[in-house]
């Protein structure tokens, strides 16, 4: 069974999002080994420099690459990745299953983005939308449209 990860800077602050993340967790268990990997974000002025952001984009990136499972695909999730549809997420899934890949690890950046070290290990850079999301609600929907790749792979009627 393939495992997917999410890895993601930051915890999530609500209990309603953890509530969200947890039901898809329980979703996927009949279909792959799920997880979500928190790392601890850093913490930033009001006001930070360029250098002090490209510093916190660093750390974050040497948390993150550091919890990816070993020969894992990584997915970053960046706003310079491209968009893919509920079906076209669904089968690079599939594709990656069927060339023997046992290991998929998408990555969520924290409020500054991610590194160029963690961007330049990925397999591929997807954005959801051209829309701006809170990182929390970004994991929720993350994980729903995981859910519902392995959906439309299985040939569920959750799907639409």
């Amino acid at each position: 069974m393939i495992s997917v990860n999410i890895i993601c800077v930051g915890r999530l602050k609500e209990k309603y999002w953890t509530a969200a993340c947890d039901e898809y967790a329980k979703r996927l268990k009949g279909f792959c080994n799920f997880s979500i990997i928190e790392v601890d974000e850093e913490r930033l002025g009001d006001m930070p420099s360029d250098a002090q952001i490209l510093s916190t984009l660093e750390k974050e990136g040497k948390r993150i690459l550091s919890k990816v499972p070993k020969g894992a695909k990584i997915i970053s999730m960046c706003i310079e990745g491209k968009q893919k549809s509920s079906e076209k997420l669904a089968a690079e899934l599939d594709r990656l299953a069927v060339d023997g890949c046992s290991s998929i690890a998408f990555i969520i950046g924290g409020s500054w983005g991610l590194s160029d070290e963690v961007k330049n290990a990925s397999y591929l850079r997807m954005s959801m939308s051209d829309m701006t999301f809170p990182h929390q609600l970004a994991r929720v929907m993350l994980c729903e449209q995981i859910y519902r790749a392995f959906q439309i792979n299985s040939g569920g009627k959750y799907h639409k």
